[in-house]
């Protein structure tokens, strides 16, 4: 990977400014991988959640928190993670951008032991994909080919403690509660039909 491909001019111009572009060089150099490594691997399958960026085909962009279990974002080969869209708000906003654009950026995070990772990729979104059998509570599954694996320096990641899992997270032979927005009056009557079933078993 070259650093035309790290860095556009926008980046270079502020690197000029603050006359960080040797530094930045060296970064690409040594940290910047287009393959996951062991660790990566660990280190992805240890996080609970991740945030995700996306942007429209006009580049109007959008960040999403995407939660689960340990191990529901899963390195799938060198090049490759998966991860499951569980049910939520039904807007779509995340996967409805890729389907237009499919570049994205997935940031890891962990507070306990401050660490993050950043990769950038190409994602694709599929209905049938094999890994659904494997991630119960999965609608479509995500599949995002990495192009940049980096990691950023932690510092400014403040210290903080998980107190328990989202009783929502979907896992297997577990039926989540469903959430209070749900049952508002508001919402009801646009609720898709298996919805409204649910509510009324419930």
């Amino acid at each position: 990977m070259t650093d035309q491909d790290m860095y556009h001019e926008g980046m270079r111009s502020l690197q000029d400014a603050r006359e960080t572009r040797p530094l930045a060089d060296r970064l690409g150099k040594v940290t910047l991988r287009s393959a996951f490594t062991a660790e990566d691997r660990a280190f992805i399958s240890s996080r609970p959640m991740m945030f995700v960026a996306t942007a429209d085909s006009s580049g109007n962009p959008d960040c999403s928190y995407k939660g689960g279990l340990p191990g529901f974002v899963r390195v799938v080969d060198d090049r490759t993670l998966a991860f499951p869209d569980y049910d939520g708000n039904g807007m779509y906003r995340s996967l409805g951008n890729v389907l237009v654009n499919p570049a994205v950026g997935l940031l890891f995070l962990d507070f306990e032991s401050p660490r993050r990772l950043r990769v950038n990729g190409m994602a694709e979104i599929s209905a049938s994909d094999p890994l659904l059998v494997e991630f119960p509570g999965a609608v479509f599954i995500v599949r995002v080919t990495a192009r940049k694996i980096f990691p950023n320096c932690p510092r400014y990641v403040h210290k903080m403690q998980l107190v328990e899992y989202s009783a929502y997270a979907p896992r297997a032979d577990y039926v989540p509660p469903v959430p209070a927005w749900k049952t508002f009056d508001v919402f009801r009557d646009a609720l898709p039909p298996r919805d409204r079933e649910d509510l009324k078993n419930k």
